[in-house]
């Protein structure tokens, strides 16, 4: 990690190198020495950044409890490694992790308490950002306070609302739910100021990189997920108009956001709204999967900079999602009694977050261009100023090596910020069936693309009434 105190001394360095390019070189019977602490300083800066510890590397115990079907113990064991796991930065990753593996551990409140957190952080994160300029850019990402994902911050009211309904708050759930609303009507808009003012600063710095707004524009506006649980919180309230709002508007999800939904839609919607009198409805949600990753993405671009139409490659490195491996293919509720029912997947978890993450990459992109053009213009001053004092002279050698240590450090110091939380789910499944009322036992079957079984969740004993939602959930993390 880079400390404000290596941060000060490379500044300290590159002024009195300044200063000393203004006096006669007589002045100067150390600038042999000079120049090897000028070096010196500016491989310990890269050294310095090349030893960040990274995030994740705890998750490889945690993750072998989930899958094994212990979140429980996946949740203790985030918590008792919390403390050397997690940088103060990236307090956010914390809070969104912990808030995921308490829900699948059944443990609502304190899901509820972390996803909470992480929702006031993310607020207090961005409120943060938008009053930063396009100077405050130019240190590395990956030193800076996580801020989250746009698909994290919508998913977290979506487990909030399972969290609530699950603590006897139908009402609290409802809220949960308007809140996903109001995000992603704000989501295509957000980050137009950040990204508008980046290039300004590229342009005021004599650079001109292309950008395609096309490929910035969020299409999703409209979760199909958050729009089926509010049908089934508005049905149990039977406030029967807002549920079928709620329904209408799940189908215009699908109708309208194909990149995000290329599947068809739950066949079990259309009855959804439809239930006998006297009758019980079951319905079963379900996630599988994990979200995706972040890797790096090294990109060289050329740059061409002032009068002279120099041409310099810069290397810029960026973070893109990489879907994870899942098992489930399939998935079935099998009752006790013989009957039973398939669960159809209504949201590809893993799709939103790559098509809400698209205004959050362009911005990136321009803003680690800016960074890396900042590092590239030091080493042309240096080699300029090394040309000027000519091939044999002391001076002429300093600057060299200043401009080959600086082309290293912008090559080098160059770090895609591949920070993500890791516990989102990547697709959620629904179904329901239709009922006598009365108590029933039945299992979760997950199927892998070859038809085998890799997962069998269990409820005994469930109480299925003609009054309110009877909805159980299941996860498997394979």
């Amino acid at each position: 990690m880079v400390n404000k105190t290596s941060r000060n001394q490379c500044k300290a360095a590159a002024s009195s190198f300044i200063k000393m390019r203004s006096l006669p070189s007589a002045e100067h019977p150390a600038k042999k020495a000079g120049a090897v602490s000028a070096v010196f300083l500016i491989f310990l800066q890269l050294m310095l950044y090349s030893s960040c510890a990274s995030v994740g590397q705890h998750y490889a115990g945690i993750d072998r409890q989930l899958k094994s079907g212990n979140a429980e113990e996946a949740f203790d064991r985030l918590m008792e490694e919390a403390p050397s796991a997690y940088a103060d930065r990236d307090a956010l990753l914390f809070q969104l992790d912990a808030g995921m593996l308490a829900h699948y551990a059944g443990d609502y409140e304190e899901s509820k308490k972390y996803l909470g957190e992480a929702e006031r952080s993310i607020e207090n994160l961005y409120a943060k950002s938008i009053t930063l300029t396009a100077a405050s850019y130019l240190s590395n990402d990956t030193i800076t306070e996580y801020s989250g994902e746009d698909y994290e911050d919508v998913y977290i009211n979506v487990f909030n609302a399972l969290n609530y309904f699950f603590l006897g708050s139908t009402e609290g759930a409802l809220v949960e739910i308007r809140r996903i609303d109001e995000k992603l009507k704000l989501l295509g808009i957000k980050y137009g100021t950040e990204i508008t003012s980046t290039q300004e600063a590229l342009l005021d710095s004599g650079v001109s990189v292309p950008y395609d707004s096309e490929a910035a524009s969020v299409n999703f506006t409209n979760s199909a997920l958050a729009r089926y649980l509010g049908m089934l919180f508005y049905r149990s309230q039977n406030l029967k108009d807002d549920a079928r709002i709620d329904r209408d508007y799940l189908k215009l999800a699908f109708a309208n956001q194909p990149s995000v939904y290329d599947f068809k839609i739950p066949d079990s919607i259309e009855d959804e709204l439809d239930i006998p009198q006297g009758k019980a409805r079951l319905n079963v949600i379900s996630f599988t999967g994990l979200s995706p990753e972040k890797q790096a993405e090294e990109i060289r671009i050329p740059i061409t900079y002032g009068s002279s139409g120099e041409i310099r490659w810069i290397k810029i490195s960026i973070p893109v999602l990489r879907e994870k491996p899942d098992l489930v293919a399939s998935a079935k509720v099998v009752f006790d009694t013989g009957e039973q029912f398939h669960l159809e997947v209504i949201e590809k978890m893993g799709a939103v977050a790559a098509e809400t993450i698209k205004q959050n990459e362009a911005l990136i992109y321009l803003k680690t261009i800016l960074r890396a053009t900042s590092k590239t213009t030091a080493s042309i001053i240096f080699d300029e100023a090394s040309q000027m004092q000519g091939a044999g002279n002391d001076m002429g050698l300093l600057f060299s090596l200043l401009s080959i240590g600086t082309q290293m450090y912008a090559d080098l110091s160059e770090q895609a910020d591949l920070r993500v939380s890791h516990y989102f789910p990547a697709t959620a499944w629904v179904g329901g069936i239709t009922l006598d009322p009365g108590i029933y036992s039945y299992s979760v079957v997950y199927y892998s693309a070859s038809g085998k079984p890799v997962h069998q969740d269990r409820f005994e004993n469930i109480l299925v009434s003609a009054e309110g939602l009877n909805l159980s959930e299941s996860i498997c993390i394979k």
